[in-house]
C-alpha cells in the first residue's frame, strides 16, 4: 500500500465520514473498558479520523487526548468539532513513525489496523510513547470475517487482511504483553501491557 494514496481515500471520505459512521454504543463501552479508559490518564487515539471516540473519551474524563490521523482532512474536521476542549489535540501524521513528545497511560486503534502497511513498525513506534505499565488496545467494532468483508470493496487497495488474533498476539509480543484476546461474531479486541 502506497501512504499517499491511503492518505488521498480518506481525505476524499472525511466530509461524509461522521454520517456515515455505524456505531455501537456496547462495543465502544466494552472496549475502553478493557482499554483502562478511566478518568485523569492520557490517551493516544491512533488513526483517530474524525474524532469518532472522542465523546466517549471526555464522558469518561480523561485527563489528556492526542488523536493522531494520516489524513488531513480527517484530522482538520476533528479540531473543528472539539476546538473547546484544551485537553484535546490533533496531529496529521503517520502513527509508524511519528515522535510524540509524551508518553501515553493508553494507546487505542479503533477500526484502523488495516490500514497501516508495517504493524511491525507501527508496534515498534508506539511501544516508545506508551508509559511503563501503559495498555495498548487494538480494537474493531465487528468480526474478524464482517471486517474482511467489508475492506473487500472500495476500501480493497488501501487494506491489509486483519490477522487472525493469535497470529496478531504473535506479531505484537516482542513489544506488549498480551492478556486479553477476543475475537467472535461481534468483536475483535486484542490489548496488553508494555513489555
Amino acid at each position: 500500500m502506497d501512504k499517499k494514496e491511503i492518505t488521498a481515500f480518506f481525505d476524499s471520505l472525511a466530509e461524509s465520514w461522521d454520517a456515515e459512521m455505524i456505531k455501537s454504543q456496547w462495543k465502544i463501552d466494552k472496549i475502553l473498558k478493557v482499554a483502562g479508559v478511566t478518568e485523569g490518564i492520557s490517551v493516544l487515539d491512533v488513526a483517530c479520523g474524525t474524532g469518532v471516540l472522542v465523546p466517549d473519551y471526555i464522558d469518561r474524563k480523561i485527563g489528556s487526548y492526542v488523536g493522531i490521523d494520516i489524513s488531513h482532512n480527517m484530522v482538520k474536521i476533528a479540531e473543528g468539532k472539539f476546538a473547546e476542549h484544551e485537553n484535546l489535540s490533533f496531529i496529521c501524521g503517520d502513527a509508524e513513525v511519528h515522535k510524540f513528545s509524551e508518553a501515553f497511560d493508553c494507546i487505542v486503534i479503533y477500526n484502523a489496523l488495516p490500514h497501516f502497511p508495517n504493524p511491525v513498525l507501527l508496534f515498534e513506534n508506539l511501544k516508545q510513547h506508551l508509559k511503563e505499565k501503559g495498555r495498548i488496545t487494538i480494537a474493531h467494532g465487528m468480526s474478524r470475517e464482517a471486517l474482511i468483508k467489508h475492506h473487500s470493496g472500495r476500501a480493497k487497495p488501501f487494506s491489509t487482511i486483519l490477522p487472525e488474533i493469535d497470529d496478531l498476539k504473535g506479531i505484537m509480543q516482542p513489544y506488549f504483553n498480551i492478556d486479553v484476546c477476543v475475537s467472535d461474531d461481534e468483536i475483535y479486541i486484542i490489548s496488553g501491557t508494555r513489555a
